[in-house]
């Protein structure tokens, strides 16, 4: 896909290490250049592994989150899809997930390039559901990992901590799901329809970024970016 296709508003471009990237409203990467799409946190069945323990959510989070990231595949048509760790809620989460839509995802996985990166919850996914499963990945100018690693890592792409942001604009309160980066390090939102956030001011957060950094809001229909130090 064209960058040229990307609607005003609705993405950022900004370099990582020297690589233009595009952060898009849906809380995924892409870089066009690579052909290659990333999300972060998917925690597919995460609904189911509440409910296991008595809290009752909805149990239609993981298909909203495999139609949204269907959607990405099939308006940016990827060579190589990352999925950045967490992709799973828990060890059970694959035996779990529906048999129609574990199908669908293993079709969407051996389509293309399929990167399964482990994080902190995840299993290895089912044999038969395509991709390779991998501790990290590195192309070019840029690395991809879980988590971000406590030095400063240029190039870097991670997930992990679920990123959110708030900030009184022009009146109004703008706050949710986010992007972190400063140009060499970037924190991706959770793409996961019930992953929850971790406010990125937190030293956890904060403490990646010594020399200041920039959040890219997610909001209804575009993105709204924004300095680290005028968040509230």
């Amino acid at each position: 896909m064209s960058v040229l296709a990307i609607e005003a508003g609705e993405a950022t471009r900004f370099l990582l290490n020297g690589a233009e990237l595009i952060a898009h409203v849906s809380g995924a990467i892409w870089w066009p250049s690579a052909g290659t799409l990333a999300v972060a946190d998917l925690h597919f069945e995460k609904g189911s592994a509440f409910a296991e323990r008595g809290r009752m959510l909805p149990p239609y989070d993981s298909a909203v989150t495999l139609d949204r990231l269907a959607a990405l595949m099939a308006r940016f048509r990827p060579r190589r899809v990352i999925c950045l760790g967490d992709s799973f809620h828990d060890g059970g989460a694959g035996e779990r997930l529906p048999a129609p839509l574990g199908e669908r995802l293993a079709s969407l996985a051996r389509a293309v390039d399929w990167i399964w990166i482990q994080g902190n919850h995840d299993p290895v996914p089912p044999e038969d559901w395509g991709g390779r499963v991998v501790d990290a990945f590195a192309e070019g100018p840029l690395q991809f990992r879980h988590e971000a690693a406590g030095r400063q890592a240029a190039g870097e792409i991670s997930g992990h901590y679920h990123p959110k942001a708030g900030i009184t604009w022009r009146g109004r309160r703008v706050t949710g799901r986010c992007f972190v980066e400063d140009g060499r390090r970037l924190i991706l939102p959770a793409f996961g329809a019930y992953a929850g956030g971790l406010d990125a001011r937190d030293a956890a957060i904060a403490g990646l970024f010594p020399r200041g950094y920039r959040v890219h809001i997610v909001g209804r229909e575009k993105l709204h970016s924004f300095r680290g130090d005028a968040l509230d």
